[in-house]
């Protein structure tokens, strides 16, 4: 993981659009190294169009955005693969290879993203399930596992190149409220190590559970509130 002081997302004066209708409007925050921020709203607030703006899946037409050092604006394609490798995304449903195992999943991403040598692609493999408390998963098929443990390997995944900030579209909102908790702790360890994390969710409860700032999105426009 790499270390500076600079935030690890800087928002200036950003339109943000889904398709040719502009969700956002000159909207600006940072969020700093080591940051767990909520992303909150009501359906079609545009916080996920803000998240794919992040990981550079949609264009950024007006304004500044800089997302792990990489700058967005006019960014090239041959450069989004080097931002995503800073990156760790998280989806809410799940998106795993349902027809090859837990290792064969992950180890598709790491030789995916450069990595050659089978004996390190083995321990990364055993680092980031004994993270996650699915060390002994690693041969199972999705299929095999509940959804809060596919959530927990969609985790695992994202955490692969150890990367600076996680960006996780309704991780829980497909899982019972206990095992929601569950992967909220997970969330919280990793963001203790230093990773920082923005998380949209509907779920209000984390936020006397699990209190961390908020960035607010409503009537096109975001607020960050500590």
């Amino acid at each position: 993981m790499e270390f500076s002081d600079q935030p690890v997302i800087t928002v200036k004066n950003a339109d943000i659009y889904q398709e040719d209708f502009k969700v956002l409007e000159n909207i600006s925050f940072k969020i700093d190294k080591g940051d767990f921020v909520y992303l909150i709203g009501q359906t079609g607030s545009g916080k996920s169009s803000l998240l794919k703006t992040l990981y550079s899946d949609l264009v950024l037409h007006k304004g500044s955005i800089q997302v792990a050092g990489h700058y967005l604006n006019h960014i090239k394609d041959k450069q989004i693969p080097l931002l995503r490798r800073k990156l760790g995304i998280i989806f809410q449903d799940f998106q795993l290879f349902y027809d090859r195992s837990v290792f064969d999943n992950l180890k598709f991403v790491l030789k995916a993203t450069g990595w050659g040598s089978n004996a390190k692609i083995r321990q990364r493999i055993s680092e980031v399930l004994m993270r996650v408390g699915l060390e002994s998963a690693s041969e199972k098929m999705p299929h095999q596992l509940s959804g809060g443990e596919q959530q927990r390997i969609v985790i695992a995944r994202a955490l692969l190149n150890e990367p600076m900030i996680l960006l996780a579209d309704e991780p829980t909102g497909n899982l019972d409220p206990e095992v929601a908790d569950d992967i909220m702790r997970v969330f919280e360890e990793i963001n203790r190590s230093g990773t920082a994390i923005i998380m949209a969710t509907h779920n209000h409860n984390f936020f006397t559970s699990f209190p961390h700032k908020k960035l607010v999105c409503k009537d096109k426009k975001v607020e960050l509130i500590d």
